[in-house]
């Protein structure tokens, strides 16, 4: 509600009146410490975290580096692999944090320190992951260190998938006694550093504080914070002491959240904002807006978009095991004329786990197309009777599925997101197919779909969730190697609906240790079929519209960063 005040300092000429700001719509981050929490993993925290605290490694997919470094934003040169592919050594460039002190492997060491003690806590960690798999790590001085793992490894996967998380942090400033306040080595032993990450963890989860709090006012990003609003606008601020070599060309990024599409496309077609979007249900407009001064651009992602089910959910969960169920209601998702009748054509099928080429327009070869007529035949030779627009139930329990009870009936609640029209027109026409089978669709929209549908045991209150939808801009934005051990494996820490499945598990692994492409097409063809979630149409991230005067603005990153470094005025 904060985007709908003020003036952005904007005109309609195409130019802005602030040469030296640029104003973005961008919901609130709400996630400063650059270590994951479960239910903080949404994109605009990860575009805000960037920007704050660099990755030791940053990425781009466009096949020209080695293991996709990009080496002008990277903390640290590609790493030497020796000891048959073991050992792995980082040596760090030169960077400093803003209040002058040098980057070190001591920032490395503290980052290391407070994940290996709280990996239970962390939304990145899986169990047999980072750090399990380091069967030694060592600081050789204060540029040089080395990870040795357990096993021998995919390069690309490792260096993709498992360094992308280190992030240096400024252990000179947080590594405290939260008692005292004294910095020292309090996370050098496993109880300091629980002691140092739940302070760390209290204090981000204090919003309000974001831009008066010490702790986040030394960085190693090129902006820091200037004002920070709970739900409300952000304003970032160049770093004069920014050591990269990529400097901000502007001195301010104003980030204006708005309460949904409507309110967003408002306030750009009124030309009050530099950069926003085009919401699908209003692409007809991208002629008026250019007239208006704005370059549009789809923003393609390096993304799958799907509907979680819950396993663990105590009365549908034995409904979403059957994987002739799975089937159906997958044969119940139109999702070619979805991505273009409801999205514009700005979205694709998802067809199974591994993205299609960003900017991809037919997916094509999905397991399970439209085929209500399959879906039918399905229910009814598992023991069901098939209502149309009634209350499809079950009839014979024994065809029906271990679980599932005489007259038990297919009645489901979707937890979506509110703010996305298509996203609530797609919905009405899913509600719409299935209710032709006798099945109820109930559609409950919230503000952050994510933090309410947690992973969860059936005997957990929380576990009272069936689906999950939380993909209007896409579900998931891979690493630069789309391997899924965080999503789909059994226990895994986005593993939200709790899937499980052996052999799903292996092929996973198996991506983690073979450097050949057959890998990752047996991990998705069985997942394609197995329907660990429901596939759903993947939407590009957004159709940008910025201002013809700001430059920077493209490529558009399809892991979904924003840099706003890059961007200048003409």
């Amino acid at each position: 509600m904060a985007a709908c005040s003020g003036d952005s300092g904007s005109s309609s000429s195409g130019t802005s009146a602030k040469k030296d700001t640029a104003t973005v719509a961008l919901r609130t981050p709400n996630w400063i410490l650059p270590i994951s929490a479960p239910g903080f993993t949404q994109g605009e925290n990860a575009i805000f975290g960037e920007e704050l605290y660099r990755s030791l490694y940053s990425y781009k997919l466009d096949g020209a580096a080695q293991y996709n470094i990009d080496d002008t934003r990277s903390m640290a040169q590609a790493p030497v692999v020796s000891d048959g592919g073991k050992t792995l050594t980082v040596t760090l460039k030169d960077n400093k944090w803003s209040d002058g002190q040098p980057v070190t492997t001591k920032d490395i060491q503290f980052w290391y320190d407070l994940v290996s003690a709280n990996k239970d806590k962390w939304a990145s960690y899986r169990a047999g992951g980072f750090p399990d798999n380091i069967a030694k790590w060592t600081i050789k001085d204060d540029k040089t260190f080395s990870v040795t793992t357990t096993k021998v490894y995919n390069t690309a996967w490792f260096v993709d998938n498992q360094l992308n998380r280190i992030t240096p942090l400024p252990q000179h400033v947080w590594d405290k006694d939260s008692a005292s306040g004294t910095v020292g080595d309090e996370a050098s032993t496993p109880a300091g550093a629980k002691k140092v990450f739940d302070f760390l963890m209290a204090a981000s989860k204090d919003p309000k504080t974001y831009d008066s709090n010490p702790l986040w006012q030394v960085n190693s990003g090129p902006f820091k914070i200037e004002k920070y609003v709970p739900n409300g606008e952000v304003t970032l601020a160049a770093q004069s002491t920014y050591s990269g070599t990529d400097k901000p060309k502007l001195a301010k990024i104003v980030l204006r959240p708005f309460t949904g599409d409507d309110a967003e496309f408002n306030v750009l077609r009124a030309g009050q904002i530099d950069y926003g979007y085009i919401p699908a249900a209003d692409t007809d407009q991208k002629s008026y807006l250019q007239s208006k001064g704005y370059q549009v651009s789809p923003w393609y992602g390096w993304s799958i978009t799907y509907l979680q089910l819950n396993f663990n959910n105590p009365k549908t969960g034995s409904l979403f095991k059957q994987l002739y169920l799975r089937q159906a209601l997958q044969q119940l998702i139109d999702q070619p004329t979805i991505s273009k009748a409801i999205w514009s054509d700005t979205a694709a099928p998802t067809c199974g786990p591994v993205p299609a080429k960003p900017g991809t327009t037919d997916a094509g070869g999905c397991a399970y197309k439209f085929d209500p007529a399959a879906a039918q035949a399905a229910l009814t030779s598992h023991g069901w009777k098939v209502t149309p627009d009634g209350q499809t139930t079950c009839q014979n329990p024994a065809l029906c599925g271990p679980g599932i009870t005489a007259g038990q009936a297919l009645t489901f609640t979707v937890t979506s997101q509110t703010g996305f029209s298509a996203t609530t027109k797609m919905f009405a026409e899913i509600k719409s197919q299935m209710s032709k089978l006798g099945i109820t669709l109930n559609i409950k929209e919230v503000p952050d779909s994510v933090a309410v549908t947690p992973a969860c045991k059936p005997s957990e209150a929380t576990c009272t969730w069936d689906m999950s939808f939380f993909g209007s801009q896409g579900s998931w934005y891979y690493p630069a190697f789309a391997s899924g051990e965080r999503l789909f494996a059994t226990g895994a820490p986005v593993n939200l609906g709790s899937y499980s499945n052996p052999q799903a598990d292996q092929l996973i692994d198996a991506t983690q240790f073979s450097g050949d492409q057959s890998a990752l097409t047996a991990y998705n063809d069985f997942l394609a079929k197995d329907l660990p979630v429901l596939w759903m149409p993947n939407p590009v991230y957004q159709n940008s519209a910025y201002r013809t005067g700001l430059q920077g603005v493209e490529p558009q990153d399809p892991m979904n960063y924003m840099y706003f470094q890059d961007w200048s005025w003409k």
